[in-house]
């Protein structure tokens, strides 16, 4: 019985579904806004200072590129390594920001549904009679002042997304949860790189502070040499003045050694995500700088471009601008929604689920901007403005890239120069 009293309006309903369901897919090629296209970088065939860097070291041997600190063989180094990767507060930011973003897109995404929900209520009200509602109703005898009210709905709805801005959204959403993953692997890259800069300018400090302490000594006994040449008179006072200022001047050079130690220690902590001073004990024995690994340009220029973290998010973060554009324009155009509700609504909880308690309901919405394109002409200049500015900052990216190798390469080539005359 309820079967039949329910088929009419759901058959209606379902065919207003089915009708714009149609329309929806005859528009559905619709969807506006530019295409992606990935931007077109030239790179140099090779990096100019690779051949410097492979006469000076005379390394052409691979190169592990995933836990490159292990090649320095330095267990200390791999350990504080290893834990800044696991500690660092930086890194667990970046990763929290791809958890952010992938929930983005997944809400993007479920944006594309329909959405559903479940309401019901039940009320019991006590009319008053002096009302001027009560006072007209409590003239009628057999007025009962008392009345309940039961309602269980279930209700649908779906805003189509004929011409593209909700899929444009997902698009963006999904390039900005790559951007950020990228950029967490950059920052692992990043803390890495830190963690080992700093580990070895401890060491070479270390070095740097028992070399001076050496000299201190050697320029003590070289005073007191002239100092009794001088009383002796074989030596000139200008002599010994000179030596003790060589002196203050060697003396002078330890404190800025040790500051600048104890500064890099504690940079090294704040890296691992500790207080100042946690890993004082580790690092105070002074042990050699780590040798030079072995260094390669990883496949040239090129595969460079396709590999390096920070110039995959910036192309992300250009692509997900170009959906924006999208987002934007398809403001200009209607939106159509669906609606659909069934449930029972009655005044005694025996009748909820009869026949006659049944409601239904179907609605097909629309919502249009139509006198608002003044505010959407300047949201899509806004966003092909967002686009301009990522593509800049995708260029700047690689030429950065490019230059953070040769100035690696340059230096390499220059102090390992500067040490042999130095050893000398």
């Amino acid at each position: 019985m309820v079967h039949e009293q329910l088929s009419e309006p759901n058959m209606r309903i379902s065919s207003s579904i089915l009708t714009t369901a149609e329309t929806a897919a005859l528009l559905g090629g619709c969807a506006v806004g530019p295409s992606y296209v990935a931007p077109e970088v030239t790179a140099p065939p090779a990096f100019m200072g690779g051949t410097a860097v492979e006469a000076v070291t005379g390394q052409t041997a691979k190169v592990d590129l995933v836990n490159w600190w292990r090649s320095f063989n330095d267990p200390l180094l791999t350990s504080l390594v290893e834990r800044a990767l696991a500690q660092n507060l930086d890194l667990q930011q970046a990763t929290a920001r791809v958890v952010q973003a992938r929930a983005a897109l997944r809400h993007a995404k479920a944006d594309l549904l329909p959405s559903g929900q479940v309401s019901g209520q039940a009320s019991e009200n006590y009319q008053s009679l002096e009302t001027p509602q009560g006072r007209i109703a409590g003239a009628f005898p057999g007025f009962d002042r008392e009345a309940q009210s039961y309602e269980l709905n279930l209700g649908a709805s779906w805003e189509l997304d004929l011409f593209g801005g909700k899929d444009a959204a997902r698009d963006a959403a999904r390039a900005d949860w790559q951007a950020s993953a990228a950029g967490a692997v950059a920052a692992r890259l990043a803390v890495a790189a830190q963690t080992a800069d700093t580990y070895v300018a401890i060491r070479s400090l270390q070095a740097r502070l028992d070399i001076a302490r050496g000299q201190l000594q050697v320029q003590r006994q070289l005073v007191d040499l002239i100092a009794l040449q001088y009383r002796k008179g074989v030596a000139a006072e200008l002599q010994l003045r000179q030596a003790e200022g060589a002196l203050a001047e060697v003396k002078a050079s330890i404190p800025e050694l040790e500051q600048n130690l104890d500064t890099a220690m504690n940079a090294l902590d704040v890296l691992l995500g500790l207080q100042p001073s946690a890993t004082r004990r580790e690092l105070a024995a002074a042990a050699p700088v780590p040798d030079i690994p072995a260094v390669s340009d990883a496949g040239g220029p090129a595969a460079l471009l396709r590999r390096r973290p920070d110039i995959i998010a910036a192309e992300r973060t250009l692509a997900a601008s170009n959906a924006r554009i999208g987002v934007a324009i398809a403001e200009y155009y209607p939106k159509f929604s669906l609606g659909g509700l069934l449930g029972t609504a009655t005044t005694g909880v025996g009748r909820l689920f009869g026949g006659n308690a049944t409601q239904a309901s179907g609605i097909l919405g629309l919502r249009w901007r139509l006198f608002d394109f003044g505010r959407i002409d300047a949201e899509i200049a806004a966003a092909r403005g967002g686009n301009v500015e990522a593509l800049a900052a995708y260029r700047l990216t690689v030429l950065r890239a490019s230059e953070d190798v040769e100035n690696a390469f340059s230096a390499l080539v220059k102090q390992q120069a500067r040490a042999e005359i130095l050893h000398e």
